[in-house]
């Protein structure tokens, strides 16, 4: 079992998590915060967009089951890569889309995005391969979906079509 990480952002942290949660050789997902320049910023402080940071989850995944290359198409198919600054209704940097890789990681999350604009020759992803320092999000932002989420509106609306999108594309990679 060779577990590794990688850090993405594609708008709100709470429909990432839930979708990465469902894919196979997943075995943490943590909300959290990345990119910007105020340490040990708030959720509060991040939604000003004023912190520089993304919303984004870091996925521990096992190598042996599902490939770094998966695990970055996945990311790229499960939220919309060519809405700059935004997903759906959620407006700002913080909602960017965006890859986190290690220098390690850089050439993947290169060929991720070159993989997705191959195949949306109609469009571009304007995703981003950043660096940043991690924080994770507090408490109450993890596992959300499974908790307060299911009784939110919001997640009502915006999680379960991301989840149906994972299960039509991406079938073989469910749990």
């Amino acid at each position: 079992m060779a577990k590794e990480q990688v850090i993405v952002a594609g708008g709100c942290f709470w429909c990432t998590e839930a979708v990465m949660k469902d894919v196979i050789g997943v075995s943490d997902v943590e909300s959290g915060y990345i990119g910007g320049d105020k340490p040990n910023p708030t959720y509060k402080e991040v939604c000003t967009g004023n912190t520089g940071h993304a919303e984004g989850v870091r996925v521990t995944f096992d190598s042996g089951e599902i490939t770094l290359d998966e695990i970055l198409d996945v990311f790229m198919g499960t939220h919309d890569p060519s809405q700059l600054n935004r997903q759906g209704n959620d407006v700002g940097t913080q909602y960017r889309s965006a890859i986190f890789p290690t220098e390690e990681q850089r050439e993947a999350a290169e060929a991720a995005i070159e993989r997705w604009n191959d195949e949306h020759s109609d469009q571009s992803a304007v995703t981003t391969i950043e660096s940043g320092e991690w924080y994770p999000a507090e408490d109450y932002h993890q596992e959300y979906w499974e908790g307060e989420g299911q009784r939110n509106p919001y997640c009502q609306a915006v999680i379960p079509p991301k989840l149906m999108k994972l299960r039509k594309s991406f079938q073989k990679y469910l749990k």
